[in-house]
């Protein structure tokens, strides 16, 4: 069964790690997508790419423009994927361009694949009010949603949706296909000093400035090592704070094959986003959460967000609320001892809540299909 993918970043490896999902699955996949990057890849794990042009991040004007663009020619892309009967949408650009495509096909399984709840989806401006018509129209086509963390059911969802068949939770999980999973062994160097790594996409300044003050506070107990692609529309000054703060060291935008590596350098990951705080921010439960956990590396968030009750109720990671002086503290007077202790509570925590596996993608497959329901 043919899948069309409708993604807003042809370049962003969750979409790469969904089309794996999809092909595990027994799923064929065709990816259409708007890209970041000059040049579109000509696949995308083996999946025909169709490219939908060149958008930017915080430019929703562009962005908009980009889409009505595709919108008044989508019989262009209607040809690309005619024999598509699924089609999958990431984020509501691609879910406008997906349900105009499908226009009224009654073979056709309109699916919302929704990662992110955008500020202006819960903004008070005029802007934020069209756009928030515009999803409430999308949404009543949707067949199915597939989120990652239930507190965007409960606390966005739920009172804006009522879809046919019930919300697919599919949580940002370390993809492993292999038959026998096992947690990697990555030896550490013992502490103080004490690593804190903050990998992925970084957009958060809070955290940085929070990150650069422990580092100064500490005296060398504690050192960050920043992995990924900075979001400079959101931090502006990343490379003068990471410059001029000791402690602070940046090893640039990394592969998937690289995470263990950069995770062996750490001791702790940072787990906190104050990014549209209050709202998303408290709600998402992010790839970092799964990944430092999975690669041994104890989880550092904040005791009243979604990130914090999942960490609860497993008994593992460290839980803040007011991450520098708690943080300072902690770290200063921690030893090898207490950080065995935290090794251990992590280590409790089941595989399959951090892992990915052939069952949840062949699950995937069945709920994309409508053979879940």
């Amino acid at each position: 069964m043919k899948v069309a993918y409708f993604v807003h970043d042809l370049h962003d490896a969750a979409v790469a790690r969904r089309i794996v999902m999809m092909q595990a699955g027994g799923l064929e996949p065709v990816v259409l997508g708007f890209r970041r990057s000059p040049l579109a890849p000509a696949d995308i794990g083996g999946a025909p790419v169709v490219d939908l042009g060149r958008t930017a991040d915080a430019r929703l004007g562009q962005r908009a423009a980009a889409v009505l663009r595709n919108w008044l020619f989508a019989s262009r892309i209607g040809t690309a994927v005619q024999d598509c009967s699924i089609y999958m949408a990431r984020n509501l650009e691609s879910l406008i361009l997906a349900a105009r495509v499908a226009g009224g096909r009654p073979d056709v399984r309109l699916v919302y694949e929704c990662l992110d709840i955008h500020r202006t989806l819960l903004g008070t401006r005029a802007v934020d009010r069209l756009i928030q018509k515009i999803e409430r129209a999308h949404l009543e086509r949707v067949d199915l949603l597939v989120t990652s963390s239930p507190a965007f059911l409960s606390n966005y969802f739920t009172p804006r949706l009522s879809p046919p068949e019930p919300a697919l939770l599919v949580e940002n999980k370390v993809l492993r296909l292999a038959e026998a999973i096992a947690r990697p062994d990555l030896p550490r160097d013992p502490g103080p000093p004490w690593t804190i790594g903050w990998f992925g996409m970084l957009r958060c300044q809070r955290s940085l400035d929070m990150l650069a003050a422990l580092a100064r506070q500490a005296e060398g107990r504690v050192k960050v090592l920043i992995a990924g692609k900075p979001a400079r529309s959101e931090i502006p000054d990343f490379d003068r704070v990471v410059r001029d703060s000791d402690g602070l060291a940046y090893a640039g935008p990394y592969m998937p094959d690289d995470l263990p590596g950069l995770y062996r350098r750490t001791h702790f990951t940072w787990a906190i986003d104050y990014f549209e705080e209050g709202l998303n921010s408290s709600w998402l439960l992010p790839n970092r959460l799964y990944e430092g956990s999975f690669h041994g590396s104890v989880p550092i968030a904040l005791d009243h967000v979604e990130t914090g009750a999942w960490l609860r109720r497993r008994g593992a990671g460290v839980l803040l609320r007011d991450p520098v002086p708690e943080l300072a503290a902690l770290l200063g007077t921690l030893d090898e001892a207490g950080y065995a202790a935290e090794r251990a509570r992590l280590d409790h925590i089941p595989l399959p809540d951090l892992v990915t596996g052939r069952e949840d993608c062949a699950a995937l497959a069945a709920a994309l299909a409508g053979r879940g329901a």
